[in-house]
């Protein structure tokens, strides 16, 4: 055992738990908690902090609150932001072997899932004093302080309880994955049918992308406009939602779904069962969407601390502070009361989420293009390793579970090589192919962000597939165990 797993477990004791059930839990308690945990989730993102004035300070997570889930001046500020942060912390330290850990061993396994819990809560203690520190809600009182701080922290830690509930069985899938979808979907449906004007700031239409696209065509049937009304319906200005946006996401979701489904199949049949066979299905997605989750949360964090530092130290006089700070990210305030990146690192790390812009800008989309793709390959091969899911770790699975490779020998050093032929390649094609579809979603300006809509379409397949094998197995219990249900 890591002696960096040591040094948590003592505070592991005395972290707040969610027991796992001690029988199994139907389908319909499954739902009924899962809702319960999405309306508290819900409810806390639409409930301000208290002791914050109204529009003050700046938004330092404005260019990740699709992935963190999180909605400015709420109790969900943060999002899920430290879980995510402390998964690819504690991910990356097992993937690169620098702490050892033996996840068949239940023990190990346990101490790193409360290892990573604690981390979690430190990360949002942290977090929330670099808030304030920062000023991000504008100068406040130290009585005011005090409460923003000690409410960002409960709810970080709700946040934990909430993810953990339903990932120890009593519910479905994590709270991860339903609060990025469920925020995903909001912002789909506002920026497409949202029915409040823009205003003067605007032009002058429905903010809903489908709303004013009627709108500009009732209009171009009176003044025979078509041709600009089209355009503009396709291109409006100050990143209002218009119909560019609304196709991309349309094209996101259909190609997606289309490659959730392709996949290799192996076959395999049962040593002591003659004739019963059947195939192991090899994914194209086969990290699914999780590279992009870890690229995004590492992004998250870089931007933050890049504005941190920026609104901090920006007019020092020690040169070398000056030099890191321009060198990890230059920024410039907006009416909408967020940064803008100009220069620096950070600059690199957020997209152009405009044609207009990419052909203004075309060396950052390159950049920008090409290390997001990198960095979800990478993170996509490291999963493999850390998640139980490499050649191996499958290999032994199959074993368990009395299956073998038809013509093969029973034997988990051969199955293991047969699994390496296709497991290694679809990981690093899929990394790639998610990391391009997210980007090139994010340059036509797809609703919700292409990180957003990426996940959100893989969440929603997972929990198709998730929901059909509660079903089957509440209809056939034996098939609990073979559908890794128990």
């Amino acid at each position: 055992m890591s002696k960096f797993l040591n040094f948590f477990a003592p505070f592991v004791r005395f972290t707040p738990e969610v027991k796992s059930p001690d029988r199994d839990v139907t389908f319909k308690e499954k739902l009924f908690w899962t809702a319960i945990v999405l309306i508290i989730y819900l409810v806390m993102s639409n409930m301000p902090l208290y002791g914050i004035p109204k529009d003050q300070g700046y938004d330092y997570l404005y260019w990740m609150r699709v992935i963190l889930a999180s909605k400015r001046g709420t109790l969900t500020e943060l999002g899920i932001g430290p879980i995510v942060t402390a998964g690819l912390i504690m991910q990356l330290l097992a993937g690169s072997k620098i702490i050892e850990v033996d996840f068949s061993d239940p023990e190990d396994r346990a101490l790193f899932t409360g290892a990573q819990k604690v981390l979690a809560i430190i990360i949002t203690v942290f977090q929330a004093f670099a808030y304030l520190y920062a000023k991000a809600f504008g100068p406040l009182s130290f009585e005011n302080s005090v409460a923003v701080f000690l409410q960002l922290v409960a709810v970080g830690i709700l946040i934990i309880l909430l993810d953990e509930t339903l990932q120890k069985g009593w519910g479905l899938g994590s709270g991860v994955s339903l609060f990025i979808a469920t925020n995903t979907a909001e912002l789909i449906l506002w920026g497409s049918f949202s029915p409040f004007p823009t205003g003067n700031q605007g032009d002058g239409l429905y903010r809903g992308a489908v709303l004013a696209f009627f709108q500009l065509m009732i209009e171009a049937a009176g003044t025979g406009k078509w041709r600009e009304n089209l355009i503009h319906a396709f291109n409006r200005p100050n990143n209002l939602p218009d119909m560019s946006g609304v196709l991309a996401t349309v094209v996101v979701f259909l190609v997606v779904i289309y490659l959730e489904a392709c996949r290799v199949e192996i076959p395999v049949s049962y040593a002591k069962f003659r004739g019963f066979k059947g195939k192991y299905p090899i994914k194209l997605l086969y990290v699914s969407n999780i590279p992009v989750i870890l690229v995004q949360a590492l992004y998250a964090n870089l931007i933050f601390f890049g504005q941190l530092f920026w609104s901090r130290w920006k007019d020092t006089n020690n040169v070398l502070l000056s030099l890191f700070v321009k060198a990890l990210g230059q920024f410039e305030p907006t009416e909408a009361g967020y940064l803008k990146p100009t220069g620096g690192l950070v600059y690199y790390l957020t997209p152009p989420r405009s044609l207009e812009v990419i052909t203004t800008e075309p060396l950052r989309a390159i950049i920008y293009l090409i290390v997001f793709v990198a960095l979800c390959a990478m993170f996509s091969s490291v999963w493999i390793e850390v998640s139980g899911i490499g050649p191996r770790d499958i290999a032994y699975q199959l074993l368990q579970a009395g299956m073998q490779v038809p013509g093969f020998r029973r034997s988990p050093k051969i199955i293991e090589k047969i699994l390496e032929r296709y497991i290694p390649t679809v990981t690093v094609l899929g990394g790639i192919i998610v990391g391009l579809i997210a980007a090139l979603a994010d340059f036509l300006g797809a609703l919700g962000t292409g990180v957003g809509v990426l996940l959100t379409v893989g969440i929603i397949y997972q929990y198709y597939q998730i929901i059909a094998q509660e079903q089957l197995a509440e209809i056939h219990p034996a098939l609990r165990g073979l559908l890794g249900l128990e």
